[in-house]
Formats: C-alpha cells, structure tokens, sequence
C-alpha cells in the first residue's frame, strides 16, 4: 500500500510540474504584447513569438493589443461661442505604440480618452460660432486629433484620427435651418426654370431667325431663277424673230434673184420688192430704211389707185 501511495504521489508531481511547466511558455500573437512582471515589478515586454518565464516569480501584468482601435463615445453638451447648446458625439481612432507606458501610464486608458474628448471638444467650439462649428468640420477635426495626440503621448496611445460623427443643434435651430435650406433648394429650383425658359425662348428665337434667313434665301434663289428664265425666254424669243425675218428676207431677195435670172423687167422687181416692204411693216421692228426708187414707186402706185378707184365710181 505504501508502494502505490508513493507511486499515486509521484503521478501527480509529475502532472503538476507538466502544468506548471506549460503555463511558462507563452506563445504572442501578430499585433500584440504582454507585460511580463518579476515579483511585482516591471521586467521586460514581449513582442510576437515563443517566450518563456520563471514559474511563481514572474506573471503576465498585461496583455496589449497593438491594433487600430475605434471608440464611439456619447454624444456630450458643448456651448458655443454665441452661447447655442448642441450635443456633439465624436468617433476616435487611438493605437497602442508603447505597451509599458498604457499598462502603468492611466487606469482606466479609454475613460480617460473620453474625457480628454469632452474637454478638448468644449474648449474648440467654446471659441467658435454655431455657424462656423457647422462648416468647419474638417478644422475641429484637425484641432482635436492634434490635442489629444499630445495629451495621451505620455500613456503609450497615438490618436490617429477624430471624427465629428453627429452634431445636433437645438430643435428651435434645427428647424430654422430646414426651413431656411427649403427656400435656398425652392430659390435654385427658380433659377434653374427660368435658365431653362431663357434657353427655350434663346433656342426658339434663333430656330425662327434661321428659318426666315431660309426663306429669304429660298425667295431669293426663286426670283433669280425666274429672273433668268424670262430673260432666256425673252432671248429666244428675239432669237427666234430675228431669224424668221432674216429667213423672209432671204426668200425675198432669192425670188427677186430668180425673177431677175428669168428676165423679169424693173416694175416686177419694184414690185416684188413693195411686197418685202410690206412684210417688213408687219414685223416688230422700230425702224424700217426704204430706198428712195421704191419710195417714188409708192407715190406712183397711190396715184394710180386713186384714177382707179374714180374710174370705178363713175
């Protein structure tokens, strides 16, 4: 029995020393530390692998994650600088640089960023009107990002960025402002129809300009081709006259021509040439020369048509 106690109290050394063993070897994870403590104070702080520590001397004090951490904090009560109380909440975004100074820097690291936001915040738009806090965003940004990077340096925390996420003026304010951003969208809308309606009327009015150059031009093409059909119509008309008159004469001279080849005497061909004289009376032209013989021929054939006529009466 005595054999088996000692065997039974061996077993357990031997479980306990494997524990205790295994409880000193401390694998770290990517993007974090640990605070390792020997006998109460500070020893060292272990980056990402394997490491190992002395049983019952040394113990983990802290383990710190070295990731970008985001906290959104209620909205807290800021006064203006035109004494206008607005609940403002801001969003901030804080990392792990040293993990020695966040495990012994603050007790309560994120409370006390809280804080720090509150009162940071307060003092930037205590000096600010509402109407400039509502446009200046980005700059109270800025300003509260720079503050509070200095004020946590001391506890191994980096303030990367701050983020204004709401601001919310009083109710009253509010509806002002909605009121006021309706007739600016009603105003906009204005001006947009009557641009619209200038263009339109711009559009049409010029629409009709061109289309009355259009016509005009039309108009002024058309009376230039009538224009120059009535003068070729006019010139083929004279064309056409002057070659049946040059064709007449030159009938009439080639009768004469052959009375004169067959022996006709010289009161035939006066005669004949009368006859042309008449034709050439009957045409359009203004002006006819008539050759002396055939003018004291014409006396002679009136004279004779006057003995003729007297003769028939009695």
């Amino acid at each position: 029995m005595e054999n088996f106690g000692i065997v039974i109290a061996f077993i357990v050394f031997i479980i306990v020393l494997l524990f205790v063993l295994a409880s000193c070897v401390k694998i770290v994870p990517q993007a974090q530390a640990m605070v390792l403590e020997r006998l109460g104070a500070y020893r060292e702080t272990w980056s990402t692998g394997i490491h190992f520590k002395v049983p019952f001397i040394e113990r983990i004090a802290k383990r710190v994650n070295l990731k970008e951490q985001v906290v959104d904090f209620p909205p807290q009560p800021v006064i203006t600088k035109d004494n206008v109380t607005m609940q403002i909440d801001t969003v901030v975004y804080f990392q792990i640089t040293d993990p020695k100074l966040f495990a012994y820097g603050v007790e309560n690291p994120i409370m006390a960023i809280e804080n720090l936001t509150a009162t940071t915040l307060r003092n930037i738009l205590g000096e600010m009107e509402l109407d400039e806090t509502l446009t200046s965003r980005e700059v109270i940004n800025t300003k509260m990002r720079s503050a509070l990077d200095v004020a946590t340096d001391p506890w191994g925390i980096k303030v990367n960025r701050v983020e204004l996420k709401n601001i919310m003026p009083p109710k009253a304010i509010q509806e002002a402002m909605e009121k006021q951003m309706k007739a600016e969208r009603e105003r906009r809308e204005a001006i947009l129809i009557a641009e619209g309606e200038k263009k339109s009327t711009i559009l049409i009015a010029e629409g009709k300009k061109e289309s009355a150059i259009l016509d005009a031009e039309a108009e002024k093409q058309s009376a230039i081709l009538k224009a120059e059909a009535e003068k070729e119509r006019r010139i083929r008309e004279a064309e056409g006259q002057a070659e049946a008159i040059l064709k007449v004469q030159q009938a009439n001279a080639d009768g004469i021509r052959f009375l004169k080849e067959a022996g006709a005497d010289e009161s035939v061909l006066t005669l004949k040439s009368l006859e042309a004289l008449g034709v050439l009376a009957n045409g359009r032209a203004t002006k006819i020369v008539v050759p002396s013989d055939i003018q004291g021929l014409a006396s002679l054939a009136t004279s004779l048509k006057a003995i003729v006529e007297d003769k028939i009466e009695a």
